[in-house]
């Protein structure tokens, strides 16, 4: 089991706001000042551009930081899974995270456990394993009854029971229910807050250890270092109102908490 941070929790410093935006490796730098120990590369569609030369590079920065990968992205389709395997091959990477839907692909659970069959023979050989995220657009039921109905051992659960709150679903019964399955962990706090006036509530991100999240009892649930399963950063951090400079600082505030609360935990 290791700590480690994920594309997401530099969320705007990468974005088209950020006045300088990071690279790829000033995040892996990053990550290592801050103690990290993995660094997931979640949906971030640049790297699909990275040729194996670039994509060698990525991998040997790593190494020399002492840093393991992990990738993400979304969608069940056969073609693009392996796309992203070859990638995981070539980054030394051994878990790759995914999501049922993409923009213009929803499948059913027949459907999800029919293509991932396919893909997940490769994966299996390879040594890499498919993790499937929680989050509002599919039920935990239908997840669940994708991996368990593809029931092979290189595919799991990537929890993240802040994601379903949107859904209804209750952070506690979604770890409960996830538990046996899980093969990585994302880390972000969340609360809610009223709107002026008491009118409504904004759903929102927070530091590690102020919100809702009960971590403590997700990792009694889950058991990741008895399970060698890795916990990965990330932020729901709402832009600022006083510009890029203080969003981006709070960002890597939030992301210097959450990192050390974690380590602290050992």
């Amino acid at each position: 089991m290791a700590y480690g941070i994920s594309t997401y929790a530099y969320f705007w410093r990468i974005s088209e706001r950020a006045t300088k935006r990071l690279s790829l490796l000033d995040m892996l730098v990053d990550t290592k000042e801050l103690g990290g120990q993995v660094f997931q590369i979640c949906d971030f569609p640049e790297i699909e551009s990275y040729d194996a030369t670039r994509l060698a590079d990525v991998r040997d920065a790593a190494r020399d930081l002492g840093l393991r990968l992990e990738l993400g992205t979304r969608g069940v389709r056969p073609e693009h899974l392996a796309k992203y395997l070859d990638m995981a091959g070539q980054l030394d990477v051994t878990l790759v995270r995914s999501m049922m839907n993409t923009v213009d692909h929803r499948p059913g659970v027949d459907e999800a456990v029919t293509l991932l069959r396919q893909a997940l023979p490769a994966y299996a050989q390879a040594g890499v394993t498919l993790g499937l995220e929680t989050y509002e657009q599919v039920s935990t039921d239908d997840l669940l009854a994708v991996v368990k109905g593809v029931d092979d051992p290189h595919l799991g659960v990537v929890l993240d029971p802040g994601n379903s709150v949107a859904r209804l679903e209750r952070p506690c019964d979604v770890v409960e229910a996830t538990a046996p399955y899980v093969v990585n962990i994302h880390v972000k706090d969340f609360a809610f807050t009223r709107r002026d006036g008491w009118v409504g509530f904004t759903y929102a991100g927070c530091p590690l250890g102020t919100g809702l999240l009960d971590h403590a009892a997700m990792i009694a649930a889950v058991r990741p270092h008895e399970r060698g399963i890795n916990q990965i950063v990330e932020h729901w951090l709402p832009w600022q109102d006083d510009g890029f400079d203080a969003t981006a600082r709070l960002e890597h505030q939030w992301t210097k908490t959450s990192i050390t609360t974690l380590l602290r935990s050992e």
